[in-house]
């Protein structure tokens, strides 16, 4: 076999790879505050959510655009090694933190593994395009999560506030068999797109299509099992930490947080083509709408250690996706 394609076929298989891992590390998005709830038992919500995933993730192709921009790759193995080595950064970070139990961005390790790779191995980075197309959203929508979540709740209380809160329980923890369907639909279409965009570089090196050109259907679909197969695996660490350790979340803050956080992916997507972290926009959905309860019942110390994670994410992915192109490299 030739050694390119042999390269080539290794890297969109670790391409999917990290679409698996990421839905196995992300799982937690769209089930853990309907199970911490007890509005959906975990076998049913790994489904639904592996379901939904599978449907988001046709859903639509901008933000794989959006990443093919970020680095521009040379052609043949060079520019394939570039690839490889960032999937593989960013799937050594998903492990370690998901061993950790923190539930931190894919999205965000996936560009900083592909900027590590990209400046170390002398390929054409475009830090405007990284900053205002990646990074601010990234920074954006856990405050506009927050806040939204936060104003949300108040609305509820307000609009409840004479209601007897079982009956109020009972309705919300219906309510939130939808908001979890949306925000799984969410994650599938921001994560599985982050696999697409691997393997569009990888074709766009080795010459099979050129920049500009879409998804290929048969890549939009492999990443769209991929995850959705992760995602049945299920997080259950990080499922831990999001539904019972930031707050323990009632149903009604459970269905604004989810609701909040998939509308937020919504409008990155199709408004903005722009990669957000949906487990930040859920983690501060979480916060907000549980900091209407009192400031002081938000468990502040562990939000403390997931924003230090999420600081770490870009630069640790980097540096794991550097070792793994010094690794690389004599073989290219």
């Amino acid at each position: 076999m030739d050694p390119l394609l042999l390269l080539a076929g290794t890297t969109v298989a670790v391409a999917l790879l990290f679409a698996f891992t990421n839905g196995f590390h992300d799982a937690s998005n769209a089930i853990a505050t309907s199970v911490s709830t007890r509005a959906l038992t975990p076998r049913v919500a790994v489904a639904l959510a592996a379901v939904c995933n599978f449907v988001g993730a046709w859903l639509g192709t901008g933000i794989a655009v959006t990443i093919t921009d970020v680095v521009d790759v040379a052609p043949g193995a060079p520019g394939i090694g570039v690839v490889l080595a960032g999937l593989l950064g960013a799937i050594g970070w998903n492990l370690i933190t998901w061993w950790r139990g923190l539930p931190t961005s894919s999205s965000h390790a996936l560009l900083g593994a592909l900027a590590g790779a990209g400046v170390v191995a002398g390929a054409t980075t475009h830090p405007e395009m990284l900053l205002e197309q990646v990074l601010l959203p990234l920074l954006v929508s856990p405050l506009l999560g927050f806040v939204l979540a936060y104003a949300g709740m108040v609305g509820v209380l307000w609009l409840h506030r004479r209601s007897a809160p079982t009956p109020v329980h009972r309705r919300f923890r219906l309510a939130q068999t939808v908001s979890a369907a949306a925000m799984a639909l969410g994650h599938g279409l921001q994560g599985a797109q982050r696999a697409m965009a691997a393997v569009v570089l990888v074709l766009i090196a080795l010459d099979v299509q050129g920049e500009g050109d879409g998804v290929p259907l048969w890549v939009q679909g492999a990443s769209a099992l991929a995850i959705s197969l992760g995602t049945y695996a299920g997080g259950w660490r990080i499922v831990r930490t999001l539904g019972r350790r930031i707050i323990d979340l009632d149903p009604p803050r459970g269905f604004v947080a989810e609701t909040v956080a998939a509308g937020l992916s919504y409008v990155a997507a199709f408004g903005l083509s722009a990669p957000i972290s949906t487990t930040q926009a859920v983690s501060a959905s979480i916060a907000g709408a549980g900091a209407t309860r009192r400031l002081s019942a938000v468990r502040w110390g562990v939000v403390r250690s997931l924003v230090l994670a999420w600081v770490l994410t870009f630069p640790g992915a980097a540096l794991l996706a550097v070792l793994a192109w010094l690794a690389l490299r004599p073989l290219l």
